[in-house]
């Protein structure tokens, strides 16, 4: 990878995250100088719509377009999460996916972000080639807890970097920069899927997808539910690709949530019922709920799928007034 991804996450905050601390609602909560920086999101503080749209680009790599639209009144009365790229493997698959587990006696974050191409242990980021040169690693961390510098250290180590190189990005699910940053994995999800069931990400050109922006729910399990079910149910992503229609035609069908066995009801239920183990739950329920393939090659676009405007109804808690 010629540009490193984390440079270039790195130059986002550095910009336009950084100088507007303040206003955007996030604190610098950095354990001591010179050992990296850790931004909290929305532990400790509010954050926001600006700073969790500000997460989610970090997230990609700074790879994406990614802003709030209207939605679909018909699907959801809430605004609607749109994202689009032209480099969906980089900005998705070696920066954005969830892929990396940090652990550390009672801490416990999923990792994202382009940090995962610097560690580079990962079954996707060696099958796509993906290595990152940069000397810095910044990354996303999803928990409800501020690392401590132990944490930034062990991160470091595992990148190959120096402490004071590592930049962490922290927000719980149950935070609003949380919800967004989550939501944003629209065309994450329908890559990864891509990936699990054997087509070349490599012929995937240019990616636009869509979710609703949930509620946030205090419970626990509820707010993973929610932002799951947006993208389960309520998610739409359309792929521009270089395939043939037998390709597209073969695995099409297999790529949206409704080809799981576990579709068809709020994710929380789901996640109590498999006693909140995600490793319970089929893996190929974490798609977007409608896919259109639209093939370069030929012309022709191939439509999967189908959304769930009753089951978002039952995750939200909304109703008509």
């Amino acid at each position: 990878m010629s540009l490193s991804i984390n440079t270039s996450a790195k130059r986002l905050i550095d910009q336009h995250v950084l100088p507007e601390l303040g206003p955007l609602r996030i604190a610098d909560c950095t354990p001591r100088r010179g050992a990296g920086r850790v931004l909290d999101f929305g532990c400790g503080v509010p954050g926001g719509i600006q700073a969790g749209l500000l997460l989610a680009r970090i997230c990609m790599a700074d790879l994406a377009d990614i802003r709030v639209v209207p939605a679909d009144r018909g699907l959801w009365e809430g605004p609607m999460l749109q994202v689009t790229t032209d480099d969906p493997t980089g900005a998705c698959m070696a920066a954005q996916y969830a892929g990396w587990k940090v652990a550390q006696g009672k801490f416990f974050a999923m990792g994202s972000g382009p940090m995962r191409a610097k560690r580079g242990r990962e079954e996707v980021l060696e099958h796509l080639g993906v290595h990152d040169s940069g000397d810095c690693a910044v990354g996303v961390l999803e928990c409800d807890q501020i690392p401590s510098e132990e944490i930034v250290a062990m991160v470091a180590q595992e990148c190959g970097v120096g402490i004071e190189q590592v930049t962490l990005c922290v927000a719980p699910t149950r935070s609003l920069a949380g919800v967004i940053q989550v939501v944003a994995r629209s065309i994450e999800t329908a890559m990864h899927k891509l990936h699990e069931l054997g087509f070349d990400l490599r012929q995937v050109i240019s990616a636009h997808g869509t979710a609703p922006i949930p509620p946030m729910a205090k419970d626990f399990a509820e707010g993973i539910g929610r932002t799951n079910d947006a993208i389960l149910y309520g998610g739409q992503v359309t792929l521009w690709v270089d395939a043939s229609d037998e390709q597209i035609e073969t695995i099409g069908a297999r790529v949206p949530s409704l080809a799981s066995k576990d579709f068809g009801k709020p994710f929380a239920k789901t996640f109590r019922e498999y006693e909140y183990d995600f490793y319970k739950v089929d893996p190929g329920l974490f798609a977007p709920a409608m896919i259109t393939l639209v093939n370069l090659r030929t012309g022709r676009s191939f439509r999967y799928g189908e959304l769930c405007p009753e089951i978002l109804r039952e995750s939200f808690g909304s109703s008509a007034g």
